[in-house]
């Protein structure tokens, strides 16, 4: 391809919007939120307040944390994924009398640690603000489960009351999350034409959040400093809260019957004239370890390999469609010889063993362990709930939400 072709190339992709691997809907929201009850500016975030049915002010306060993203949490985005995409989880909340506290953050791919700093200042705000003595509710979905956990765990550990009763998350990843090593690779390997993808995978939330992670399409999968040091720091606050009652919920299963998705497979395959060679694969096992060959505007074709890792793309758990999300946007540029084929859409994101902390991530006994024939105290959760089907990451049903509305406190 010429040196014209690869600017025109790099210029598309700029002004396309950024390819952002995280769950949630991809265009603008269709339903607009009612104004909220009241507003908190946070550090580092905001806080949207909608008062339970009946509530003249904070009563019974249910903090929800927003997960994982790129760039600021906005009422718009929270409010259609929690009352619109699957079950009114607000409208429930609320018809219960429960106050729902959107908790967003100014950078969802900030470091977990920093966006701790505004669930705290969060939960000084509804205890100063709230009417009687009803405990509190704090949790979030995906990392806003972790961004909570610590938090809370750190008010403990300052001795600091944070009057929380209950403390739940959603479809987070206790043990890591996981993003293929071939999308990894692209996200880097396209960094000269479009750095925003990479920027993704590399920024502190993400790093603290995947089990293996790359920084450069040429690395070898580990996992990356910034979780080993959160990781520490949890250990250093206790690891969990310790005086609420923990339960979580996962988008996977308990039986340890997998997505379907089998190792080793082509998932995206370039069929454009600038990107034909380019071959991406759920993560291979045994004797395979070819992962990705890549191509975009290059005569090269380099592989990537990752050898020893478990067949985690077609595990139990929440699924993301981030094979998916990279050939839709590739395709709106097929005038540009970036067309693919895209035979595999997802990949496991949160294993479902991961969820509900019950085992690491690392092998394939553990990813696909029959988790209801296991010991209630196998889990580092007080109870949890695991979906009847493998589904969507962070995915809002009835089943998983009735479940955590039943164990609020009364």
């Amino acid at each position: 391809m010429s040196g014209q072709n690869d600017k025109q190339i790099a210029e598309a992709l700029r002004a396309a919007p950024p390819i952002i691997l995280a769950p949630g809907p991809k265009e603008p929201p269709t339903q607009i939120p009612p104004p909220p009850n009241d507003v908190w500016a946070l550090p580092g975030g905001t806080a949207w307040v909608y008062y339970g049915e009946g509530n003249h002010g904070l009563t019974e306060p249910v903090i929800m944390a927003d997960g994982f993203n790129t760039g600021p949490s906005t009422p718009e985005f929270s409010w259609n994924v929690l009352q619109f995409s699957g079950h009114p989880f607000i409208g429930e909340l609320r018809q219960r009398r429960k106050d729902v506290i959107l908790l967003g953050f100014t950078e969802r791919s900030a470091s977990i640690l920093d966006n701790a700093e505004t669930a705290i200042a969060a939960i000084h705000e509804a205890i100063a603000r709230r009417m009687g003595d009803h405990p509190l509710t704090v949790g979030g979905f995906s990392m806003g489960g972790l961004v909570t956990r610590y938090a809370l765990a750190k008010l403990e550990t300052q001795r600091m009351d944070h009057q929380t009763r209950l403390y739940f998350s959603y479809d987070s990843p206790h043990r890591g999350a996981w993003i293929p090593i071939a999308l990894q690779a692209f996200a880097h390997y396209i960094r000269r034409l479009d750095s925003r993808f990479s920027d993704q995978i590399n920024s502190p939330a993400s790093r603290q959040l995947l089990w293996q992670h790359i920084a450069e399409w040429k690395d070898a999968p580990a996992t990356a400093r910034e979780r080993v040091e959160f990781l520490a720091a949890l250990e250093r606050v206790g690891g969990w809260p310790r005086i609420p009652r923990l339960i979580g919920v996962a988008n996977g299963v308990g039986s340890g019957e997998g997505n379907g998705i089998k190792p080793g497979q082509t998932a995206v395959r370039g069929t454009g004239l600038a990107i034909t060679g380019t071959d991406l694969r759920t993560q291979p096992t045994g004797n395979d370890s070819l992962v990705a060959t890549l191509r975009v505007v290059t005569l090269q074709r380099p592989e990537i390999h990752a050898p020893g890792l478990p067949d985690i793309d077609g595990a139990p758990g929440g699924a993301l469609e981030g094979f998916g999300i990279l050939a839709d946007e590739l395709n709106k540029l097929t005038h540009l010889g970036l067309a693919v084929d895209n035979p595999i859409r997802s990949h496991c994101f949160v294993p479902a063993v991961s969820a509900v902390a019950v085992r690491d991530i690392a092998t394939h006994d553990d990813l696909y362990v029959d988790i209801d024939s296991l010991s209630p105290d196998d889990s580092e959760l007080d109870d949890f709930k695991l979906a009847s089907k493998n589904e969507g990451h962070t995915t809002i049903t009835e089943e998983l939400c009735s479940w955590i509305i039943d164990q609020l406190p009364s």
